[in-house]
């Protein structure tokens, strides 16, 4: 009898079987650039995608593929490709959408570098970026025009922790015939799974709870294969490909049309352009993914500690934190991520960011890295390192005060973790 799984027994289990040469136990991490051909035939139904199977580890490699099919199992999305960051899941997920003349609506509470791709590299090849705040539909639905191909968001902001209400943005882009991204790092899938909120495509930097360990970069992108890219608006996908010999991909790949998104972006993103994630790189995933239900259940505990710590803390101005009660976002928190709020708190010293900067530099325990979702606590001051490339008026309008301090709460015991926390605002 074939069951549903749980989430954490799919973490453990999905996309792997015994191979067949070893019947090894472990996923093997296959260390090759290449892979050997029957015969001529067989060479070329693969290069022509008549059949599936392994051709150059750029394009595919089985380490990867079970990490692939995993992440799929895990989000509920028809299939996955892993690329060599967090960020290059963004920009090739964007640009296997998106062409010259083509604009894209996004929230503006982002990561610093996605704000900066979306501001100021995209503009470069022809993609404008209209940028609205986040929950604010009006401005959502105003930015809509006749070149917007697509809307991003992420689901809690970094570093604001505001959480978009996904529902109405689903609605508002089903409505416009648009994909929604979503990227969902700060809320891996055991926490949330956008898919089943009428998301497109779901994107996760790897590096952060996944991998769970900072040993490694990666970055993932989930397809629903549910989204109609035969609308003509989509022209990467309805007009005649020059690299395929004119194949159209949302047309003619017969009984994969409804994956045109992803092998798209592994035909043309990852094979053509070669943003590969190193095998060894999906095996140090695989490991993480085996403990991240569990592991998560322990940062989000450790990470509400941490907010009612300093929600009462006297030199402590205010906390964002969307599992307290008087967080903005708490109600939307309490509909969306009932299994936990997720491992980040930010908050605002007194004193402002002279004394936020002091109090970075003078913390024991946590590390000052420019890194997420550690087993180790991590601290920084966004403002100026992971978002100074923002202007000042950008990163206000992107919810970054000045004093803003980012945690991302790790494992440790809490007593320990809000001990270092009280000694450090003890000196300021």
């Amino acid at each position: 009898m074939k069951r549903n799984w749980h989430l954490d027994t799919l973490a453990v289990h999905a996309g792997q079987q015994s191979d067949p040469s070893t019947t090894a136990q472990a996923v093997p991490l296959y260390r090759t650039a290449a892979y050997c051909f029957r015969d001529s035939q067989h060479a070329s139904d693969l290069f022509s995608l008549q059949e599936a199977g392994y051709i150059y580890s750029r394009l595919t490699n089985p380490t990867n593929d079970a990490l692939e099919k995993r992440m799929a199992a895990l989000e509920g999305g028809a299939a996955a490709l892993t690329l060599a960051s967090g960020t290059a899941a963004i920009s090739f997920a964007i640009t296997n959408i998106l062409r010259s003349g083509d604009e894209l609506v996004s929230t503006n509470n982002l990561y610093g570098g996605t704000y900066t791709l979306f501001d100021a590299i995209l503009p470069q090849q022809g993609i404008t970026t209209r940028f609205t705040n986040v929950n604010d539909f009006d401005a959502l639905e105003a930015s809509i025009n006749d070149r917007t191909r697509a809307v991003f968001i992420e689901l809690i902001g970094n570093p604001s922790l505001d959480v978009a209400d996904i529902d109405r943005y689903a609605e508002i882009a089903r409505r416009y015939h648009l994909p929604l991204l979503v990227d969902s790092t700060f809320t891996p899938p055991c926490l949330f799974r956008p898919l089943e909120h009428g998301a497109t495509i779901v994107i996760h930097s790897l590096s952060k709870w996944i991998g769970g360990h900072g040993t490694a970069i990666g970055g993932v992108v989930t397809d629903s294969g549910r989204f109609d890219w035969t609308d003509p608006k989509f022209r990467l996908y309805n007009d005649p490909d020059r690299g395929y010999h004119n194949l159209r991909f949302a047309h003619d790949l017969g009984d994969l049309n409804a994956l045109a998104f992803i092998l798209r972006l592994r035909t043309v993103g990852l094979r053509n352009q070669g943003p590969t994630l190193a095998p060894d790189s999906a095996w140090l995933f695989l490991q993480g993914l085996e403990s991240l239900p569990v592991r998560m259940e322990r940062h989000c505990q450790n990470a509400y500690r941490v907010a009612q710590f300093l929600a009462g803390h006297a030199k402590v101005d205010w906390v964002r934190y969307p599992g307290l009660e008087r967080d903005p976002s708490h109600a939307l928190a309490a509909r969306y991520l009932p299994r936990g709020c997720g491992g980040m708190v930010v908050f605002g010293p007194r004193g402002g960011r002279d004394a936020a900067r002091k109090l970075v530099d003078s913390i024991d325990l946590f590390s000052l890295v420019a890194n997420v979702g550690d087993a180790k606590s991590l601290i920084i001051h966004p403002a100026s390192t992971t978002h100074s490339q923002l202007s000042d008026q950008d990163q206000r309008d992107a919810g970054i005060a000045p004093e803003l301090i980012r945690l991302s709460i790790g494992l440790e015991h809490i007593d320990d973790i809000i001990a270092a926390l009280e000694d450090a605002l003890a000196v300021i």
